[in-house]
């Protein structure tokens, strides 16, 4: 199971998501929908509107369960502790406390920047 951090990919390249960041979290979820990636997406904030928790083609989003700093983090952190099997996990965080809280489940990390430039490569998007 692949568990993507929303905004650490979001937030990996000065492409100007700041200014929609709503807007942003819909490409990410298109974007890895369109690769045919089946991931758990964790974002901040509240719901988008056009975009509910739930699941959207091979996409599963999840917002955090409350609001603040390291929200999404702990939610991502406690989807991955609950797993059957852990270590069957990826998680795509540039968060070096999640990081490091996954891995002692036996989850691999990726960066997100790193994870970003494959999906971008794999969609044949410009970086």
């Amino acid at each position: 199971m692949l568990v993507v951090d929303a905004m650490n990919v979001i937030g990996c390249r000065p492409d100007g998501w700041w200014a929609d960041r709503d807007g942003a979290l819909v490409r990410l979820v298109e974007d890895l929908g369109e690769a045919g990636v089946l991931a758990l997406v964790v974002a901040d904030g509240s719901p988008v509107g056009d975009l509910p928790a739930g699941v959207h083609g091979s996409v599963e989003l999840a917002y955090a369960s409350r609001r603040g700093p390291n929200a999404a983090d702990e939610r991502i952190a406690r989807e991955v502790a609950a797993m059957a099997d852990p270590s069957a996990a990826t998680v795509v965080t540039s968060d070096r406390e999640l990081a490091r809280q996954v891995r002692r489940h036996g989850a691999v990390v990726v960066g997100a920047r790193a994870f970003r430039d494959r999906l971008d490569h794999r969609l044949r998007l410009p970086r």
